[in-house]
């Protein structure tokens, strides 16, 4: 089975280029079957999830072609079926994009319950509710979503919680309906905004992304495009948390420093150094970091995907740290692993109080699911020795180049899947 090996304790420092938003590049994939024409979309990250989706796509009977790495075309002309294969999409959490891709263009699509990381109760209610006020009737039977509608007609719809898959979704559905739609209490996230100008891009008429309020008329069909994907907000605040938590400088390019503000801001305040460039961030990590407060809020607030990350952080600063997670209910699972390392981490409810340490210990640790593997990979290069964690197929699902990237800024990490490599690298470094 696949490993990181972390020889820990070394401040990072050099340049870092962030890939292409994994959470933008999910909904604007499946908007892209959305056409009968070409799509060609870049900065597309060679990620786990990206690859899945992209083979779903092409069983459903889109043409799928890899120009290289980091672009594909897709032609959904000659799409033979509406009903997505439950092999790939169990796997993915963001399988139900299909629904209002579907739906949108065939009127009909039957699509599996998502899958993906096991980090609380992620109802799709708000999907459903959008769905059927837009005209379909929507059931589940035998663990999949079937949608169907003679038509798609305007509707106003207010969303009881903010949700950013059911935003894309219905956002998606509705671009190919007739009328106005009005969708309040819309997601503000970047990548809501990335979708709805790429579905524009296609000759879709969506105004108010990025606000609480959009307002979508309706047309009767999308063309080809080429559209390049956003840079990706959670890659770069890893990184960031990682300069910060090994008292490094790192140089993180290809960010759109605007949508970093909350994680700079908290950086900040515990005393690290962080400046904006145009398309760049510099951290540098203070010797001597200050505890402060975190509460995970829907954009512009504090992003519950970089809670993890954050909470390493705070475990090697002074004093005590409470983060609150607001969106999630079972996001802790990383502290049980930490406490392998050394950390000193309370939990109760949807609180984490953390009392700052002075360093952690390397420590064999299993990563729970994306973004706390990615918090462990922090704590194991600020830590003493060795660490060794498992289950990094997590981790790969939604950082491209994790281990390159890491030893491009000076970190000592090596991907191995034998007893014999590990030994290997230990050796090596020691």
């Amino acid at each position: 089975m696949e490993q990181y090996i972390i020889k820990g304790g070394k401040p990072l420092s050099g340049e870092v280029n962030i890939s292409g938003a994994k959470n933008a590049a999910l909904g604007i994939l499946a908007a892209a079957v959305m056409t009968d024409e070409d799509v060609t979309i870049e900065n597309l990250p060679d990620v786990r999830d990206i690859n899945v989706l992209l083979e779903a796509i092409s069983e459903i009977g889109a043409y799928v072609k890899r120009i290289d790495r980091h672009t594909v075309l897709i032609n959904g002309g000659n799409i033979r079926e509406v009903s997505v294969d439950d092999d790939y999409i169990r796997k993915i959490r963001a399988s139900y994009y299909f629904i209002g891709a579907l739906l949108g263009k065939y009127r009909k699509a039957q699509v599996p319950l998502p899958g993906g990381c096991n980090i609380g109760s992620r109802p799709i209610d708000q999907h459903i509710k959008g769905f059927r006020a837009l005209g379909a009737k929507v059931t589940i039977e035998r663990g999949a979503v079937i949608a169907e509608a003679d038509r798609l007609s305007s509707a106003h719809i207010y969303f009881d919680v903010v949700s950013v898959g059911a935003t894309i979704n219905v956002m998606m559905a509705a671009a190919l309906s007739e009328g106005r739609t009005i969708l309040e209490n819309a997601a503000k996230e970047p990548h809501i905004v990335d979708v709805a100008n790429f579905l524009n891009s296609m000759g879709a008429n969506i105004k108010g992304a990025g606000t609480d309020t959009i307002r979508i008329t309706g047309v009767k069909k999308l063309h080809g495009t080429e559209y390049s994907i956003i840079p990706d907000q959670i890659e770069a605040g890893t990184f960031m948390c990682m300069a910060a938590a090994t008292r490094g400088n790192v140089l993180i390019k290809n960010v759109i420093p605007k949508h970093l503000e909350s994680i700079s801001a908290k950086l900040i305040e515990m005393g690290n150094e962080v400046i904006e460039y145009d398309e760049a961030v510099r951290v540098i990590g203070a010797e001597h970091q200050r505890h402060t407060d975190i509460k995970t809020l829907p954009y512009p607030g504090f992003p519950t995907d970089m809670q993890p990350q954050m909470a390493v952080s705070l475990a090697l600063c002074e004093g005590s740290s409470m983060v609150t997670e607001s969106i999630f209910e079972n996001r802790f699972k990383y502290v049980d692993e930490l406490a392998r390392m050394g950390g000193s981490i309370k939990v109760e409810g949807n609180v984490a109080v953390i009392d700052g340490i002075k360093g952690f210990t390397g420590a064999a640790v299993n990563a729970p699911d994306l973004r706390a593997g990615a918090a462990l990979v922090i704590a194991g290069l600020c830590a003493d020795g060795f660490t060794e964690i498992d289950e990094i197929g997590y981790i790969q699902r939604g950082y491209e180049c994790f281990e390159e990237k890491i030893r491009g800024i000076g970190g000592i990490i090596e991907k191995v899947d034998s007893e014999k490599d590990l030994k290997k690298f230990k050796l090596k470094v020691s």
